[in-house]
């Protein structure tokens, strides 16, 4: 791990801060669980069918590339450890406009996501155990995860252990039957070396798989705006940061293999539950049992992308990208209610309308746009020496993270581009105004920061 580099001690944030109380293992788990969250349970089949039975290779290949981006985050949180996340430190980098259209990207992406999720939860799975409306029970779902997110982050972070641990449970289930189902000679291993189709090249197969199982690691983006209430960030963050995406890219590959072996490439890629199509083939474990902890993993999933979607609204808020209400925080408790609030609502809109599967293709784009911005702006902010210790990542790695968003980039579809950039053109144009109106409310000094003087963008 690159040293770290010594500066002046740490000034304190300008408003309110959040509640410093997430430990190590505690943001480790935050991670995991984000990134272990309910995608894993379709994912397998998805890149299945585009890069044939070798589901491991896109998986480890996507693994890599995440781990450049992370590098980057790794850095910037222990720098600037603020709620806000890749809005703030594109902010710093190159002033609120490009900052406010980042943290736009992932607030639609976070909104949609929840909203998405919460349809999840009241539909096939909660269906294997009582048939209610989808639309009333991922309202009330909604409100249930707003009240625990603003209840503390120490209650969130513990039931997220609780998910997590029974996710990887789950999971562990799977490689453990499809290790069984190949010691009795009713897998078939050679499926784990067959690449795509017969007019598809082993390397294009890999890489239009790589473009699926890459989203399936960016939940590393949620846990960097919860720097702010970790203890002791410039220690903890790169030490859970990478210690979760190896666990979890371990957990992807082993799943990957077990998977493929016990079930038959087409009927893996047919299937919307491929995991249960493993449980199915092994026999001995219900059915029923996969269903809750899918459940679990979905909970899970929109827990803890709804106080990422929360802390970054609070920070941009304070960055004075978003209106100022948005910064308050509740006394004693100190958690961003505004924030929550107004995260919350928009995603019930969302779950009620059912409006969320046209938007939801455009969000790996999205994401692609903010850590492209993200790996450019580690290296603008070198300018900066920072007001602390911090991580620091090899120059080739944000280099190589930005070229590795580029290149997933061109794999995905016209059509999504159109949408995409669609979205893009709304966050430019508020993007605009919000910069205009921050630069009229500071007309006098800034106030005081993380980092030692003022941002290369904010000069």
């Amino acid at each position: 791990m690159p040293a770290a580099r010594k500066q002046r001690p740490a000034a304190v944030p300008d408003g309110p801060a959040l509640k410093k109380a997430l430990t190590t293992p505690l943001l480790y788990f935050f991670i995991l669980g984000d990134v272990l969250g309910a995608g894993v349970y379709v994912l397998v089949g998805q890149v299945a069918a585009d890069a044939g039975g070798a589901v491991w290779a896109p998986l480890a290949v996507a693994l890599l590339l995440a781990m450049l981006t992370a590098a980057s985050y790794a850095e910037l949180a222990t720098k600037y450890q603020r709620a806000g996340g890749a809005a703030h430190y594109t902010t710093r980098a190159f002033g609120p406009f490009a900052g406010f259209l980042a943290g736009f990207c992932m607030l639609a992406a976070g909104i949609v996501s929840v909203a998405a999720l919460a349809r999840g939860f009241g539909g096939d799975y909660l269906s294997a155990f009582v048939t209610l409306p989808v639309g009333l029970v991922a309202v009330v779902f909604l409100a249930l995860l707003a009240l625990l997110n603003a209840r503390g982050i120490k209650e969130s972070m513990r039931a997220n252990v609780v998910a997590t641990v029974v996710e990887v449970g789950g999971l562990l289930i799977i490689v453990a039957l499809g290790a069984w189902l190949l010691l009795s000679g009713d897998g078939d291993p050679g499926r784990l070396t067959r690449f795509g189709t017969a007019d598809e090249g082993a390397a294009a197969a890999v890489l239009s798989g790589s473009v699926l199982a890459y989203y399936s690691f960016v939940g590393f983006e949620t846990s960097v705006n919860v720097a702010e209430e970790t203890r002791d960030p410039r220690r903890s963050y790169p030490r859970a940061l990478f210690g979760a995406l190896a666990t979890a890219g371990a957990v992807y590959v082993l799943v990957g293999i077990a998977a493929s072996a016990a079930v038959p490439t087409d009927r893996l890629a047919a299937s919307s539950g491929p995991l249960l199509e493993v449980v199915r083939e092994a026999g001995g474990v219900p059915p029923l049992l996969f269903s809750a902890i899918a459940l679990v993993a979905v909970a899970n999933g929109a827990l803890l992308t709804g106080i990422m979607a929360s802390r970054l609204a609070f920070g941009m808020a304070r960055d004075g990208l978003l209106p100022s209400p948005l910064a308050k925080v509740l006394p004693g408790r100190r958690t961003p209610w505004a924030a929550i609030a107004a995260t919350t609502v928009p995603a019930m809109l969302l779950a009620l309308t059912g409006s969320v599967a046209a938007l939801a293709s455009t969000l790996v784009l999205l994401l692609l746009v903010v850590f492209l911005m993200v790996n450019i702006a580690v290296l603008v902010l070198r300018r900066d020496p920072g007001a602390q210790a911090h991580f620091r990542a090899p120059t080739v790695l944000p280099v190589l993270g930005a070229a590795s968003c580029v290149l997933l980039a061109t794999q995905i579809e016209g059509r999504v581009w159109l949408r995409g950039l669609v979205v893009l053109a709304v966050g430019a144009l508020l993007g605009a105004v919000a910069a205009a109106r921050r630069a009229g409310r500071r007309a006098g000094p800034e106030p005081a920061e993380h980092s030692g003087g003022a941002a290369p963008g904010e000069r």
